[in-house]
């Protein structure tokens, strides 16, 4: 999962980034419109935490921006102004919760789980795919009825694929998503081909029903031995 911080104030975003990596997110952050812009311009993420009140612009104008570039980012409001004018202007606009500072980390991370179950369509949080059980609250992975151990990333690339059942990602995407923005801009993908090598050993290992197939010149698919 990955969360952009767009928030001005260094010691609330550094706060904000440390809680939520510690938390298993991949967080990316902006300072100003002009950076978060850009970062929304060119990349995809799962949830914007967004600031009202920024140095050289409105907040809210980024909501604008999301619909005219057919984004659909779940997008959480974190301002000091807590006016109902605000707080209306910012869910008409597609913003799907608003949090007035100050908060505590704890609502933060509720929050952000909850828009994000939201975005998937149900209100479980757990997937389940043929005989394998994603739960992201514990990082725990099950396949028929048997716990497998996955490390960090493993579990991250799992997880986006469980989220996108038989559609192709390009291995650029997947790499921006799972170690975070610019990671496209690598000269190789050496990281995601090792990754991907042991995550499909496993899962193969433990006789999932599920496999992550290899699609030439392009990247991957989850498949369902079910479905074939």
């Amino acid at each position: 999962m990955k969360i952009l911080i767009v928030e001005d104030e260094p010691s609330l975003r550094e706060m904000m980034q440390r809680v939520l990596t510690e938390e298993h997110y991949v967080v990316e952050t902006a300072a100003t419109y002009l950076e978060a812009d850009d970062k929304i311009s060119g990349y995809s993420y799962d949830c914007i935490l967004l600031d009202i009140m920024l140095p050289d612009g409105n907040g809210l104008r980024l909501l604008e921006r999301l619909k005219e570039l057919h984004k659909r980012e779940s997008v959480i409001v974190i301002s000091a102004r807590d006016s109902l004018d605000d707080k209306v202007a910012g869910l008409e606009l597609g913003a799907d919760d608003y949090l007035p500072k100050p908060f505590h980390m704890a609502e933060l991370k509720a929050r952000i789980r909850s828009v994000l179950r939201r975005g998937m369509g149900t209100g479980s949080w757990n997937l389940t795919l043929g005989n394998v059980e994603l739960d992201p609250d514990r990082r725990r992975v099950i396949v028929g009825g048997i716990d497998l151990p996955l490390l960090r990333k493993e579990f991250d690339i799992l997880l986006y694929f469980m989220q996108r059942p038989d559609h192709l990602v390009d291995k650029a995407v997947l790499a921006e998503a799972v170690w975070g923005d610019h990671a496209d801009q690598a000269d190789n993908f050496h990281f995601v081909y090792a990754q991907m090598k042991n995550l499909r050993k496993k899962l193969v290992d433990a006789g999932a029903s599920i496999s992550l197939k290899a699609v030439y010149g392009f990247g991957y698919k989850l498949v369902s031995s079910e479905s074939e």
